[in-house]
């Protein structure tokens, strides 16, 4: 009898978690987000299932690389696939105009839902306020986007930040939009502003090989591989956008506060040193739209032609600041206008709360807040 009980129990077990088994498969068939080389911002219209994909003004729209961000283990696929796409490679083909239909079924396969998604054509803003947040996003922290519109150009200029903190999230220590490096705060110069704050990777980041004992906050114009995130943290950001006007000067509001203790790269304490923020932009050549700076070169690439940037001091105030564009020392490249004209050009705008962020130096807890970031151009 009692071997009987058992046996029952046992069966009923399995049957009970092949039941929680077969309903943990997801029944969502959802977009959270799109991202590719070429993608500036994606506005995804959730009610009416429409999304429109910005890219730069002269990209070609034949083989668009988009890399869809779907609920969990829910798949995608071009309805009608065209034979010019390569969906292995997130490669697709709008080279006929309009829009394109994808589907997205769900993980149980129950659910499906199609997606109308329309490339548009954009350029940079000029300005920039740190107001508007990505609406509906899942992320559990702080995506800035920007968009101005331009009388006279029949198309938005559009701009999504990007930061760091998709990386910070795989440390496990933030517990709340707060806790993260880079986010949106109410008493800007100007409404609200951007807080960029470097923290602590806790143990996560002493583990890593190398280490990473810190997190610069940071924000910047450009896109995140946050597959490389752990294994070559300074490739995985790629700086700059193509540009099609002389920068003349970069302007704006800061406030900075340094963190108490330095340390290196290893986590250890510099005695006498003492961080700081970093501001700037650089126009740089590129052979093609699959060209960018990164965390390694986006301050010294022989390639950049101009560049502006601030010397950020100690303030509690706002302090303002206009930093006209010259060529730096180590480019070995004239600007030139013909180049500019035809998309030769890109422009990176980065913002971080330490200075040598990028290689894991500085003080945990220095600050930098930034406002109301202008560029003048040479129309």
């Amino acid at each position: 009898m009692k071997l009987s009980q058992s046996v029952f129990c046992v069966f009923a077990s399995l049957a009970f978690v092949s039941c929680i088994q077969d309903e943990a498969l997801n029944r969502e068939a959802a977009v959270d987000g799109v991202e590719g080389a070429n993608v500036q911002l994606a506005n995804i219209d959730a009610e009416n299932k429409k999304i429109n994909v910005y890219v730069p003004r002269q990209a070609s729209h034949s083989l668009q690389e988009l890399k869809f961000i779907l609920a969990d283990q829910a798949t995608i696929e071009a309805t009608p696939a065209l034979d010019t796409d390569k969906p292995l490679m997130d490669l697709y083909d709008f080279s006929g105009g309009g829009e394109r239909s994808f589907t997205v079924t769900s993980e149980d396969k129950a659910f499906h839902t199609e997606y109308k998604v329309a490339l548009v054509n954009t350029e940079l803003p000029l300005e920039y306020g740190f107001d508007r947040l990505l609406e509906a996003s899942s992320a559990p922290y702080d995506i800035f986007v920007e968009r101005q519109t331009v009388m006279g150009e029949g198309h938005d200029r559009v701009l999504q930040w990007v930061s760091g903190n998709p990386g910070y999230k795989l440390t496990g220590m933030a517990k709340g939009r707060e806790d993260y490096p880079t986010m949106q705060v109410a008493d800007g110069r100007n409404g609200k502003c951007v807080k960029l704050e470097t923290k602590s990777t806790g143990s996560f980041g002493m583990m890593m090989n190398p280490k990473m004992p810190i997190a610069a906050g940071n924000i910047f114009v450009g896109s995140f591989d946050l597959s490389k995130a752990l294994k070559d943290a300074r490739k995985a950001t790629n700086f700059g956008f193509p540009f099609y006007q002389e920068p003349l000067s970069l302007s704006g509001y800061y406030k900075f506060k340094a963190g108490r203790v330095f340390t290196d790269e290893n986590g250890e304490t510099v005695d006498g040193r003492k961080d700081t923020g970093d501001i700037y932009a650089a126009l740089y050549e590129v052979s093609g739209n699959a060209d960018f700076l990164d965390g390694e070169n986006s301050v010294s690439s022989s390639d950049i032609v101009l560049m502006a940037r601030v010397e950020v001091k100690e303030s509690d105030e706002w302090v303002s600041f206009d930093v006209p564009f010259t060529r730096p020392d180590f480019s070995r490249k004239e600007f030139d206008a013909a180049k500019l004209r035809n998309g030769k050009y890109k422009l990176e705008i980065v913002c971080s709360s330490s200075i040598e962020g990028a290689w894991f130096r500085g003080a945990v807890g220095s600050t930098l807040y930034v406002d109301e970031i202008r560029l003048a151009v040479d129309n």
